[in-house]
C-alpha cells in the first residue's frame, strides 16, 4: 500500500474513532436521565449498525473482486462452499422435525413439529459438525507444531 492510501485510511479511521468517542461521551454525560440515555444509546447503536453494514459490504465487494482476479482462489472458494453445502445437506437429512418440548414434555410456544423445527435442528447439527471440524483442525495444527 502506498503512502497516500495509508494516510487516507488513517484519516478515515481517526474520524470513525472520534465519532465513536463523541457518541460514547454523550452516553456517559446522559447520566440518569432516561430520555437522554435512550437518545444517546440509540445514536450509538445506529452508528455501530451502519458501520457494521458498511464494513461488511466493503469486505464482501473486495473479496469478490479478489476472487474474480484470481481464478485459483475462486476455484478453492467454490470447492469450500460446495463442501459446506454437502455438510449442511447431511445435517438437514438427519435433523428431526419433531415438536420442541420442555423438561415436562409439554410443547413449548411456537415449538410445533414441522419445517421450522427441522430447519432449527439442522442448523444446530450443522453448528456442531463445524465445531467438531474446527477442534480437529486446531488439534491437527497443534500436533504438527509439536512434531516440527
Amino acid at each position: 500500500m502506498d503512502n497516500q492510501k495509508s494516510k487516507i485510511l488513517t484519516i478515515i479511521t481517526a474520524v470513525i474513532g472520534l465519532i465513536g468517542v463523541f457518541l460514547f461521551i454523550r452516553v456517559i454525560m446522559a447520566g440518569d436521565d432516561s430520555a437522554a440515555v435512550d437518545s444517546s444509546v440509540n445514536a450509538f447503536v445506529y452508528f455501530a449498525k451502519y458501520l457494521l453494514v458498511i464494513t461488511a459490504v466493503i469486505a464482501l465487494v473486495l473479496s469478490l473482486l479478489n476472487l474474480v482476479k484470481n481464478p485459483q482462489a475462486l476455484k478453492k472458494s467454490l470447492i469450500g462452499v460446495a463442501i459446506l453445502a454437502v455438510l449442511f445437506a447431511i445435517s438437514y437429512a438427519v435433523a428431526s422435525d419433531a415438536a420442541v418440548t420442555d423438561s415436562f414434555g409439554n410443547v413449548v410456544k411456537n415449538g410445533e413439529a414441522g419445517a421450522t423445527s427441522k430447519w432449527i435442528s439442522a442448523l444446530i447439527n450443522f453448528t456442531g459438525v463445524l465445531g467438531v471440524l474446527g477442534l480437529v483442525a486446531i488439534g491437527q495444527g497443534f500436533v504438527k507444531s509439536l512434531i516440527k
